[in-house]
């Protein structure tokens, strides 16, 4: 059993820990070049940062003040153990604390079966972004949302 301890964090704050999780994925993981990682949103998100039963972190996803969640990203040894689910929830929760009507993300393709279980539907046609295959997703109704 997994302890998914996820704190709400601003960029200024962490940006050392957070970098280094989606560096991690992103950037060595899956190839993504570093001029795509890195933008001007990150200062002005909203950051999960989930951290494991020893404190040390393991996940972050972060939500933009017009409702996007995106860079989402757990260390590949801590995938699979709830520490994503338990990031979104947070994002959602917090999304509905501030009044949005909709969350919207762009999901890998591979991950589209993990958001539909949180009620999230698939919005577009698939897109390719950093040379990986994306679909916009959107979740409409947050008074789903605990």
């Amino acid at each position: 059993m997994h302890s998914h301890r996820v704190q709400l964090v601003e960029w200024s704050d962490q940006a050392t820990v957070l970098c280094k999780i989606r560096e991690a994925v992103f950037i060595h993981e899956q190839q993504v070049p570093v001029e795509l990682e890195w933008d001007e949103f990150d200062e002005v998100s909203l950051h999960a940062l989930a951290v494991n039963s020893l404190g040390e972190p393991v996940g972050t996803a972060r939500l933009l003040p017009d409702g996007h969640i995106g860079r989402m990203a757990v260390l590949k040894e801590w995938r699979r153990k709830g520490f994503g689910g338990a990031m979104l929830l947070q994002l959602l929760k917090e999304s509905k604390r501030q009044g949005m009507k909709e969350v919207i993300l762009n999901a890998q393709t591979t991950a589209i079966q993990f958001y539909t279980r949180f009620g999230f539907i698939v919005a577009s046609k698939e897109f390719m972004d950093a040379d990986i295959p994306h679909v916009k997703m959107t979740l409409g109704s947050m008074k789903k949302v605990m």
